[in-house]
């Protein structure tokens, strides 16, 4: 079956008025370019990538059980059409129980859920100093855990403390598996922080939280960011990270993207989750440890979007680093872009940028709120 969507449509080039006709994937991106939307008509946008989600609808990846097609689910309602599921630091035996649910997810995507398209494993090879609110399950990288893990599920994405003996080695390794190393949970200088992005480090996990911060005679590993990074992630819930260094990233990394860190409680009333093995309260639009620290948020992308176009970004430029850059990031050419050939990924918001409509590969999912 095809479907048509008639509004101003967000392609590569730019906005098109016009029809977007598609069934799995998108056959046809109808009509003539403009600068902008109307004020009355309806947004169609590439679907959101979230590459950093822990949880949401109750569930958190590190249950396994279910806990990821659940988590699937309530994100899809909130326009995010692929992501990679995350974990927590932990022992190998919990991580493995994990992964056997992410692999499963993976395999065959339920109806109503975003894509899978693998693992985010955000530590255990981070810094005990820079654990944030990760658990104190800290270890040294070996290869052969991770070509454990992978076999379990596709890890993506891998936060590393890139200062810790051995771990420059490892970031090689990982590109040579087709990981992404990612620099992250890290106390490292700003001259180690070079290093990793040398020996194949793709960017920074949820830039200027959980690391060396920055000092104009001692820049760190924001400083690294700032001045070398291409990509990076940031948390844009507006408690993470001030809007203000929300801009200087984005003028200083050019595809800066957005990801949620989203726990359990997304989508959930405020209350009492769990994030991993930890304990986190849900209140005052945040989640947080008993003595108070950030532990992940209850962000949607929608409302990622939302925020940044409140604090001054262009909706298209917004859209790209909500799933274009991502999308690119993990060499996802088929995703986060809305061109004839490319998966059906679509949102679609009324100009209050409320969403209306979102599919995924062209099945149309519940909205939130709808």
């Amino acid at each position: 079956m095809t479907i048509e969507l008639k509004g101003c449509i967000l392609v590569p080039e730019g906005w098109r008025r016009g029809t977007l006709r598609f069934s799995q994937r998108i056959k046809a991106v109808l009509g003539a370019p403009v600068a902008a939307p109307a004020a009355d008509e309806p947004r169609i946008l590439p679907g959101f990538v979230d590459l950093h989600v822990h949880g949401g609808g109750g569930c958190d990846v590190m249950d396994g059980d279910g806990a990821v097609e659940v988590m699937a689910r309530q994100h899809a309602a909130h326009g995010t059409t692929s992501l990679l599921a995350t974990t927590m630091t932990a022992t190998r035996a919990d991580l493995e129980h994990a992964l056997r649910d992410v692999g499963r997810v993976m395999r065959a995507r339920p109806a109503g859920t975003a894509r899978v398209l693998g693992v985010h494993l955000e530590g255990p090879f981070i810094s005990p100093g820079r654990l944030g609110a990760q658990p104190p399950e800290t270890r040294p990288g070996t290869l052969e855990e991770i070509q454990a893990l992978n076999a379990l599920a596709a890890i993506r994405v891998l936060t590393l403390a890139p200062e810790l003996a051995g771990h420059l080695d490892l970031i090689r390794d990982l590109r040579a598996l087709g990981i992404v190393p990612q620099i992250g949970h890290s106390s490292g200088t700003y001259e180690e922080g070079l290093a990793a992005l040398d020996a194949g480090a793709g960017g920074f996990t949820h830039l200027f939280n959980a690391m060396s911060e920055f000092h104009h005679r001692k820049p760190g590993m924001v400083g690294a960011a700032l001045a070398a990074a291409e990509y990076a992630e940031i948390i844009p819930d507006l408690l993470h990270v001030h809007p203000g260094a929300i801009q200087a990233a984005r003028r200083a990394i050019p595809r800066l993207y957005c990801v949620t860190d989203s726990t359990a409680g997304a989508g959930m009333p405020d209350g009492s989750y769990h994030l991993g093995s930890q304990q986190v309260t849900k209140c005052l639009g945040g989640v947080r440890l008993a003595d108070g620290t950030l532990a992940g948020s209850v962000l949607t992308m929608d409302q990622a979007l939302r925020n940044l176009v409140q604090i001054g970004v262009p909706l298209d430029e917004a859209a790209r680093r909500a799933a274009t850059y991502p999308a690119d990031y993990l060499g996802e050419t088929r995703r986060g872009r809305l061109q004839v050939g490319s998966w059906a990924d679509v949102v679609v918001l009324d100009p209050d940028l409320r969403l209306q409509a979102v599919y995924v590969e062209g099945e149309a999912v519940p909205v939130a709120g709808a």
